[in-house]
């Protein structure tokens, strides 16, 4: 059996930034790196004011939205538009349901569930292009955009500690 490697940590001396600052006692990534990995996260990430804006365009907006939650969830409250498809229920309805040649988006509760993690991970292992909206279900709702109940449709209004309120959008 190994024992891990301690990694040695960066002094003062070396990076310039007393060693009790806790941002910055690991230096950020050389600036190639961190492109890189930011383009990447974009590769599989999007968020609920783009999908948003892309479906309320009007038109086909490039991609399926795909809930992830359960039936009970479901009915609770979903983006309209969205198609219902439970994680679990991905191997077995996805062929029948998705086209390999239009991204998947998914989502499920919010940033405290990684129950759309596991659905992309499922639909990539598929082979559906995939991306995650982050956010999911929750912030939908607390940046004030409709959604369909059992009941009918709703909308919140928007909280102005996610989304600004008088404005079309975040600007970000």
């Amino acid at each position: 059996m190994t024992t891990p490697q301690t990694l040695p940590q960066p002094t003062a001396a070396m990076t310039g930034v007393p060693a009790d600052n806790p941002v910055l006692r690991v230096p950020p990534a050389a600036p190639v790196d961190a492109a890189a990995y930011f383009a990447a996260s974009l590769a599989f990430h999007t968020d609920v004011a783009d999908v948003a804006a892309a479906l309320g365009a009007g038109g086909d907006p490039g991609f399926v939205l795909v809930d992830t939650r359960s039936d009970q969830a479901w009915d609770q409250g979903h983006i309209p538009g969205a198609l219902h498809l439970p994680t679990a229920r991905i191997p077995e309805l996805a062929d029948e349901l998705l086209d390999r040649a239009v991204p998947v988006v998914v989502h499920c509760w919010g940033p405290g569930c990684n129950g759309a993690t596991r659905a992309a991970l499922l639909l990539a292992g598929l082979g559906f292009p995939v991306k995650e909206m982050l956010g999911g279900m929750e912030y939908w709702i607390r940046e004030g955009f409709g959604y369909e109940t059992a009941e009918g449709s709703a909308r919140g209004a928007a909280d102005p500690l996610t989304t600004p309120v008088d404005a079309a959008a975040c600007g970000c």
